[in-house]
């Protein structure tokens, strides 16, 4: 079983449209690509996932036979939504436990303030340009649970967000295998290079972010030391 899941996740991080078309798969499929988008949009360390690509490559599979349209629609609205509430209760309930402390203290300070601009101009609005945002995807409600305390108006932007990027999503999946062979090539390279983009940023993010920190503190450190020398 683990083994048949691993094969699905590889496959879906390589595009490998005839690993993913095996007969059988289709169940593994359903399954991976709703916990992908769960865990993604739930919680910051998931963050580096390639969930807007899996998205495109699912609605790709739906329009060739492989998955069911209306079923895939489903799975992914409500592993996005349930994601975002998850991510809102970690702001609400848990925030004093170190963990997730430790999970914001990581994201970097950019993200950190397209976090505060969205809340601060357009309050639960922002959830709609969040869900099109890496990181920020599961730190905004994360930061709404910190901050707001609108349950009903925060799932109801949540659903409806999630419906609005699934489709946008998994139309753009549908449209490209009618696309010319050329670009959709091209199409194809620019989805498999954004989850390595993402990767690479976030781990560039928060290797930064701890750097900054460290010199803060040596630097700390020095002025100490050199106030108790001239002593």
């Amino acid at each position: 079983m683990l083994e048949s899941i691993y094969s699905v996740l590889i496959a879906l991080w390589q595009q490998d449209f005839t690993a993913l078309m095996s007969p059988g798969s289709a169940v593994l499929v359903y399954c991976v690509v709703g916990g992908l988008i769960f865990l993604e949009s739930g919680f910051i360390p998931a963050a580096p996932f390639p969930c807007d690509s899996v998205v495109v490559l699912s609605g790709t599979l739906a329009a060739v036979g492989v998955l069911d349209p209306f079923l895939l629609l489903a799975i992914i609205i409500s592993s996005a939504a349930l994601g975002s509430w998850a991510a809102y209760g970690q702001g609400h309930w848990l925030n004093r436990l170190p963990i997730v402390q430790r999970w914001v203290s990581a994201v970097p300070s950019n993200r950190m303030q397209q976090v505060d601009v969205l809340l601060g101009k357009h309050g639960l609005v922002a959830l709609f340009c969040a869900r099109f945002v890496p990181v920020v995807r599961s730190l905004l409600p994360l930061m709404m649970g910190m901050r707001a305390n609108k349950v009903a108006k925060f799932h109801y932007f949540s659903w409806l967000s999630a419906i609005l990027w699934t489709l946008l999503l998994c139309s753009l999946g549908m449209l490209l295998p009618q696309l010319p062979e050329h670009l959709s090539r091209i199409v194809t390279m620019v989805l498999m290079a954004a989850p390595v983009i993402t990767l690479v940023t976030a781990i560039i993010g928060i290797v930064s972010v701890k750097l900054r920190k460290t010199y803060k503190q040596q630097s700390k450190l020095k002025a100490v030391a050199s106030e108790q020398r001239v002593k």
